[in-house]
């Protein structure tokens, strides 16, 4: 199983003029059990599915497992989530030619809140942080797409 590492952030400033791509993302969870979250996604036209183990200590890494599946599956099953629903647009923003950001704007119940979060191959790898980018939530709970579906922004 694949070991996703990544730090995430509040976003402060202007970070739209370093968007390379954008894409619209609609999910729900059928389990939000911090040990393992199950996820089924709607990305752009595909859909897929997602396993995440607890993070570890940091929050930074925990175990992933992703697997693409038809946009039909993807839909029927949103159908037999929990009740709430994630709705945003991703945008990708690039920091070298390595490593991106990828910035959340999320909708619905969590109207107003924005997140960018990067992927790293390590715990310690460096990165240059841009100015737009804000105060690191890495690992609060929160911020997590299964609590704020339970627990969204607006209601904090």
């Amino acid at each position: 199983m694949a070991q996703e590492i990544e730090r995430k952030f509040l976003v402060i400033g202007d970070y739209k003029k370093y968007i390379t791509k954008k894409i619209n993302i609609i999910q729900g969870f059928i389990s939000t059990v911090p040990e393992r979250t199950v996820r089924i996604r709607i990305k752009g036209d595909q859909g897929f599915l997602t396993i995440k183990g607890i993070g570890n200590k940091s929050g930074a890494s925990r175990f992933e497992f992703e697997k693409e599946i038809s946009i039909d599956d993807a839909q029927d099953l949103l159908g037999i989530c929990e009740p709430g629903v994630i709705d945003k647009t991703r945008f990708i923003v690039p920091i070298n030619k390595d490593l991106f950001f990828e910035v959340d704007e999320f909708y619905g119940e969590n109207e107003g809140l924005t997140v960018a979060e990067i992927e790293l191959q390590s715990e310690e790898t460096s990165f240059e942080k841009p100015d737009w980018l804000g105060s690191e939530v890495t690992g609060e709970i929160k911020y997590y797409n299964a609590m704020l579906m339970k627990n969204p922004y607006n209601k904090w």
